[in-house]
């Protein structure tokens, strides 16, 4: 097991990072939709958006991690089957769908911190409010919340489209160097 991505494949962390995401992700997108049917009296009302604010946290301290570790250990190189066409769509793919996902977090801190509050993540640990009072802060940053949490679901879905057409159409290894597969 290698720790580190090669210039051939990807290693257990990155791995372990990338799906770790894909899980919370859609974990928070399903959570996020069910908790706004919620009505007052029922027994989530109050605790799921606690659990949505506190996964969002965590996760944005995985994304950062995400991040910090593509610098210390490159994603592996592209195949030299790929087209320029290819390799662009990839990198343009993956800062995309950073960006929007770092941009879901904060919109989602902005909700939640709109009326001065700190973040308890889990109960435990305050992220204190650092913007406040903007106006229509809230139900600004909920609107974009809400198409920017629909954007990353497609654009994840088609990223996930793109793996297995590289799979079973293009036959190469891509989706293989995700999933940790032996690649000989």
């Amino acid at each position: 097991m290698q720790w580190k991505n090669s210039v051939t494949r990807y290693g257990s962390l990155s791995i372990s990072l990338h799906w770790l995401v894909a899980i919370a992700v859609y974990g928070m997108f399903a959570l996020g939709l069910w908790m706004v049917t919620l009505g007052y009296y029922d027994t989530w009302y109050h605790k799921a958006p606690e659990l949505h604010k506190s996964i969002g946290m965590v996760l944005f301290a995985v994304m950062l991690v995400r991040v910090v570790w593509r610098f210390i250990s490159p994603p592996p190189k592209p195949l030299s089957s790929y087209s320029p066409l290819t390799r662009y769509s990839a990198i343009a793919a993956h800062l995309l769908l950073y960006g929007v996902l770092f941009a879901i977090l904060f919109s989602g801190y902005l909700i939640s911190t709109a009326e001065g509050k700190p973040i308890n993540v889990f109960g435990v640990v305050p992220v204190p409010a650092a913007f406040s009072d903007l106006g229509e802060q809230a139900d600004l940053a909920g609107d974009i919340h809400l198409w920017l949490a629909w954007a990353v679901v497609i654009l994840s879905g088609l990223h996930g489209f793109a793996a297995l057409k590289h799979h079973f159409i293009d036959k190469d290894i891509t989706l293989k160097r995700m999933l940790g597969s032996r690649i000989d």
